[in-house]
């Protein structure tokens, strides 16, 4: 698709942002974890460019998280109204869910929500995350539940699902799907990466039919300090650059 570049009509910082919510969406494709066109990943701007705004980027409605590219995300504000001149619609329904954690976490940089197999799997097993991996207990640490209300489209259920939210950084949206939240885009995917795995461990293990071994409860105390110097810390220090590497040998047009 030929879309005009917006590299020269926007801030070196928001064009930084929309270059690594771009690489995001592609991430996600590349590792399997997109639903068509189905869910969202948005990143908010920061108050050096949006100033006492919420302002938000996320993915142009109808294009595939491998097509999304720097240029092509929408900036929108907190009811989802385009804020920029773009040909692509945008998804208010879709944007329900991300309004209500931007809204109840102000921190939160980015929020990124998938569908995938294995993520819906987990969601409709009423013991949830069983702590019967490493990975799980990194999500265990941090982890809420929220019960599925049909599609996510109607403002009431925003406050239900803030409180069921609350402080964590992983959400189970039974029947539904998986939601991280990240200070930084770098630290929502690495979270989703390590909930996405808990969930594939999770179906393959108890696919095998028989008795499973937990994890001693005593070793989840501290776990979230362990993550931190595993993973570098906010933002996944260690893991992003490389993962851009990768992104760069495999697909390069999301900078565009």
């Amino acid at each position: 698709m030929n879309i005009p570049s917006l590299k020269n009509q926007v801030s070196a910082e928001e064009w930084q942002l929309r270059v690594d919510l771009a690489a995001c969406y592609r991430l996600v494709a590349a590792y399997g974890w997109s639903d068509l066109v189905f869910t969202h990943i948005s990143a908010k701007l920061p108050p050096s460019v949006a100033g006492d705004e919420h302002q938000f980027l996320i993915n142009p409605y109808g294009l595939m998280f491998d097509e999304i590219t720097a240029s092509s995300l929408v900036k929108v504000d907190m009811q989802c109204n385009k804020l920029h001149d773009s040909p692509f619609p945008v998804n208010p329904a879709g944007f329900v869910i991300h309004s209500a954690v931007h809204e109840a976490r102000p921190e939160a940089g980015c929020v990124l929500h998938t569908h995938t197999r294995a993520g819906i799997a987990v969601s409709a097993q009423k013991t949830g995350i069983l702590p019967i991996s490493q990975q799980s207990t990194f999500v265990l640490s941090s982890l809420a539940y929220h019960d599925y209300e049909g599609v996510a489209i109607r403002d009431d259920e925003k406050a239900r699902l803030q409180a069921d939210l609350g402080k964590a950084n992983y959400l189970v949206l039974r029947n539904h799907g998986l939601l991280t939240v990240g200070r930084s885009i770098a630290e929502a995917f690495l979270s989703m990466y390590t909930f996405e795995n808990t969930c594939r461990i999770q179906v393959d293990a108890l696919a095998g039919g028989l008795d499973l071994v937990s994890v001693d409860p005593q070793i989840l105390n501290g776990v979230a300090h362990a993550m931190k110097v595993q993973t570098g810390g906010i933002g996944g220090a260690f893991v992003w650059p490389s993962l851009l590497r990768k992104l760069e040998r495999l697909d390069p047009g999301y900078k565009d």
